[in-house]
């Protein structure tokens, strides 16, 4: 196994873990940029009130995501079983 290839496998490892994570992330930070706006806008300063609506917005975003995300995790964890000959050889 050379070098490259060891970059290779962790440059993938970490483009599918950016993938799973932005719809995630994208979620909370659209939440909590409403949340937000809404606590400017009538001057609330309740931490649960910006907490609970993220907790759902990304229970939410899992249930809609949460096929395409196993399936990409599926997919890298197939790629790299069966290239695990290549890699020893």
């Amino acid at each position: 196994m050379t070098p490259g290839m060891v970059v290779d496998v962790g440059r993938q490892a970490v483009e599918v873990t950016l993938m799973m994570a932005g719809p995630l992330f994208l979620a909370a930070l659209a939440t909590g940029l409403i949340v937000s706006i809404f606590q400017a806008a009538t001057q609330i300063n309740e931490m649960t009130l910006s907490f609970v609506p993220k907790l759902v917005a990304m229970f939410l975003t899992l249930i809609v995501m949460g096929p395409w995300m196993i399936a990409l995790i599926t997919d890298f964890a197939q790629r790299l079983i069966i290239s695990i000959p290549s890699m020893i050889g």
